[in-house]
């Protein structure tokens, strides 16, 4: 047990030290100055009782009075009495019964509650349960090689909550620090799932490659497209504001990157872990021939992952896609839209990466094979051992 434990937290402790070693470069702000005493909080609550619905007399709209009982926080358990308030638009109103679990906003300012009111549905217990029951699975299913899965994937979301993230609002170049960090998170993903291998460096190499052609094409073709990044209330939001200055179209760049990164990896990790398995099998193969199986398996996966990656991007815009067919509205006009054109060269740009990297990972694994084939076999021994 030992064994197999030491490699995993050596790996995990370089890895947590990366993350807070560039967060520490990337986030250099000053300390804040702000000695107002008002302060904005978010608090679970539950609903106890619900007066009927009135009109106000002034705005014309129904009000109505929620009595309820604080759940978490500084407040946690205190009843108070809120009015709730509904615009008449369908579809933003929050249709409220008692024994509802909600989301309360409060102002406080001098540690007195100034304003309150019912911010949205409380939604984060079934979101736990969710994430529970994945790693559950994750863990019952994969076993040792599910929790180092898990290890892998909280690490890959620490780099992009504590680096990435923080290191675009300091006004980096969105696209050259998400390389970056999709480069190491590749590293770390790898070696965590397959150790010290030819096969992770095999691995590694066609990923890398496959991201940085993905991250090149996006950023050739945002251009000749004329993409600004401007295509969505969100990214409004972050132009309209005083405070950030965040390159738009690098970070639709950037998000394109990201999408395609994970199914970069399971194609070349796919890869690797076949060839392996065909040089173990036949340890005479040639490189041509090793070269030739990888490639016989990449096409079969390449495409059930092109239609992944574009599925996924098409779910997301389906409310989008099904109003304009509503309003019938014209094809060329539909997909001259940026917001279209964006998603339709997020999906094939994302797509050519997971291409590209069939054959520089067939190529790269079959060469690492062959020339070094007692290391591989020790590894893999070793590897064999520590499962």
């Amino acid at each position: 047990m030992m064994k197999k434990l030491i490699p995993i937290f050596i790996l995990t402790v370089v890895g947590i030290g990366f993350v807070l070693s560039a967060h520490a470069f990337f986030l250099k702000t000053p300390p804040s100055n702000n000695n107002n005493a008002s302060h904005e909080i978010y608090e679970k609550a539950s609903i106890l009782h619900i007066e009927d619905p009135t009109e106000n007399k002034e705005t014309y709209l129904l009000e109505q009075k929620v009595t309820l009982r604080i759940r978490t926080g500084t407040y946690k358990g205190q009843e108070i009495r809120t009015n709730h308030h509904y615009s008449g638009v369908p579809g933003l109103d929050l249709e409220l019964e008692v024994g509802d679990t909600v989301l309360l906003y409060m102002d406080i300012q001098d540690n007195e509650l100034q304003e309150i009111y019912i911010a949205d549905m409380y939604r984060m217990d079934w979101t736990l349960f969710i994430l529970l029951l994945f790693v559950s699975l994750l863990l019952v299913v994969g076993g040792w090689k599910g929790f180092k899965s898990l290890i892998a994937l909280g690490f890959t979301i620490l780099a992009i909550f504590e680096i990435l993230i923080p290191a675009i609002v300091m006004g980096y170049n969105p696209l050259l620090i998400t390389i970056f960090i999709a480069s190491f998170v590749t590293v770390f993903t790898m070696m965590m799932i397959a150790g010290f291998t030819t096969k992770s460096l095999s691995a590694t190499l066609g990923t890398v490659t496959g991201v940085v052609v993905a991250g090149y094409l996006a950023l050739l073709i945002g251009n000749l497209a004329h993409l600004t990044g401007v295509s969505s209330e969100e990214c409004r939001s972050i132009l309209l504001s005083p405070t950030l200055t965040v390159d738009l179209k690098g970070l639709l760049f950037a998000g394109i990157l990201i999408g395609a990164l994970g199914a970069i990896m399971d194609v070349s990790m796919s890869i690797a872990s076949s060839l392996q398995e065909i040089y173990k099998a036949k340890p005479s193969s040639s490189i041509k021939e090793l070269f030739i199986a990888g490639m016989n398996v990449g096409k079969d996966i390449m495409g059930t992952m092109s239609n992944t990656l574009i599925l996924a991007y098409t779910g997301g815009s389906l409310p989008l896609l099904f109003m304009y067919a509503a309003y019938e509205i014209s094809f060329i006009k539909i997909v001259n839209l940026e917001l279209i054109s964006a998603e339709i060269i997020r999906a094939i740009v994302g797509s050519i990466g997971l291409i590209m990297s069939v054959p520089l990972t067939s190529i790269v694994s079959s060469i690492l094979y062959i020339t070094f084939p007692s290391k591989e076999r020790s590894n893999q021994a070793l590897n064999n051992t520590s499962e």
